[in-house]
Order: C-alpha cells, then sequence, then structure tokens
C-alpha cells in the first residue's frame, strides 16, 4: 500500500477488532465457543498483532515532521517507559478493584498498594507509553496513532470511576478511594496514604519487560530506542 493507505486501513482494523468483542451478544457467542480464558488469550493475541502492524504502518506512512529530534527526547522516553513497566507489573501483582489489570479480592483501603501511587495504573501506564512515542518521533503519522490513546487513557480514568461511584454508591467509593491517587502521587502529597513495605518481585518484573521492549523494540518496530543519533 502506498501513501497513508496502509497506515488508514491499519486503524480502521484495529479499532474495529476492539468494538465488535465488545458488543455483548458478540462477546457471549465468543465466550460460549471459545471459553472465558481461550476468549481472553485470543482477543490479546490478536490486539497485540494489530498494534504491532499499526505502530509498523505509521512509519511507513508519509513523514510529515511537526518538531525536530533531540537527545533528550529517547532519554525521557526511556525513563517514563521504565516507569510505565513498573506501573503495568505492580497493577498485575497487586489488588485494586477501583480499576482493572488487578486481582480485586483482599483490598484494605487503609493499605491501597499501587492503588496509593495511581488509581488507574495501567491506564497511567498507557498514558506514558503513547506520549513518549508522541515526542520521541515528532512526526503527524505517530500522533495520530498515540495521541488518541493517550488521550483515551486520561478519560479512561474519569471515566471508570464516574462508573464504579454509580456502581457502589459514593460513600462506598469514597471509603475504597480514601487512600488512592487519581493524580500520580497526590494521596502521598496529601498524606492519605503512606507507603508499607516494598514488593520486590513487582520491581523485578517490571525492569524485566522494561529490559524485554528494548531487547524486542529494533526486532518487532526496526528502530533502537537506544539509538540516540537524530
Amino acid at each position: 500500500m502506498a501513501g497513508w493507505a496502509e497506515f488508514t486501513a491499519a486503524m480502521v482494523v484495529f479499532l474495529a477488532a476492539h468494538r465488535l468483542p465488545l458488543r455483548p451478544a458478540t462477546r457471549a457467542r465468543l465466550v460460549a465457543t471459545l471459553g472465558e480464558g481461550g476468549f481472553l488469550a485470543l482477543y490479546s493475541a490478536l490486539s497485540i498483532a494489530l498494534l504491532v502492524w499499526l505502530i509498523i504502518a505509521a512509519g511507513r506512512a508519509p513523514f510529515v515532521p511537526l518538531w525536530d529530534f533531540a537527545p533528550w527526547h529517547s532519554h525521557l522516553a526511556l525513563v517514563l517507559m521504565l516507569a510505565a513497566c513498573l506501573l503495568t507489573a505492580g497493577a498485575l501483582a497487586g489488588v485494586n478493584p477501583l480499576s482493572f489489570g488487578s486481582r480485586t479480592q483482599g483490598f484494605d483501603p487503609a493499605r491501597p498498594g499501587i492503588a496509593g501511587i495511581s488509581r488507574h495504573p495501567v491506564l497511567l501506564a498507557l498514558f506514558l507509553w503513547s506520549a513518549v512515542h508522541v515526542l520521541a518521533n515528532g512526526n503527524l503519522a505517530h500522533l495520530l496513532l498515540f495521541g488518541p490513546m493517550a488521550a483515551f487513557a486520561v478519560l479512561g480514568m474519569g471515566l471508570i470511576d464516574r462508573r464504579k461511584r454509580r456502581q457502589w454508591g459514593a460513600q462506598v467509593w469514597h471509603e475504597q478511594a480514601r487512600a488512592t491517587s487519581l493524580m500520580p502521587f497526590s494521596a502521598l502529597m496529601t498524606g492519605r496514604w503512606r507507603p508499607g513495605r516494598i514488593a520486590v518481585a513487582p520491581l523485578l518484573g517490571g525492569v524485566a519487560l522494561w529490559l524485554a521492549l528494548l531487547w524486542l523494540h529494533p526486532a518487532v518496530i526496526g528502530v533502537s530506542p537506544l539509538a540516540f543519533g537524530g
């Protein structure tokens, strides 16, 4: 495909693939056929494959520069991507019924764990990932790709909070969320939360994920995050 055609096609397929399975009837049929675990595994694999295609298509799209590259863009991207990986690992290992990506049973509102840093760690990680890729690439195609993802992550935090308040009632929601942060670390800065014992396993898992992404990035995307030349 030439010009913007491949990028447009990849974006349309990516959006369609994420919308159709969310329809209750479609999801029910898929779960009935594949089972809940099979559906989640297939959906995750398809999402990752389409995202990789979308990123590659953005790299092939006509280059329309928006700002000049500077080495500090890559430096900042490396640091913030490490933070995103740590947030993701913390979410997977933690307990947090206020968002998604974590277990829900056994949550202690007085010791919210990762939710004390961010009530929505997966969405915050998505925002950081999207924002640093906009900055580091500095062109129209990547802005069109990653900009909406960053906006979705920010808007999604408020939407989830609103839905949880509606489901639980305002009193229960405020009790559960009293020591958590919408803005990162706001509970710590206002004294509503104090970190307890730091779990080593999620930290190691986050660093391992970050290193794996650095290793895979050149092979999958075709660009090394460690190449700071401009």
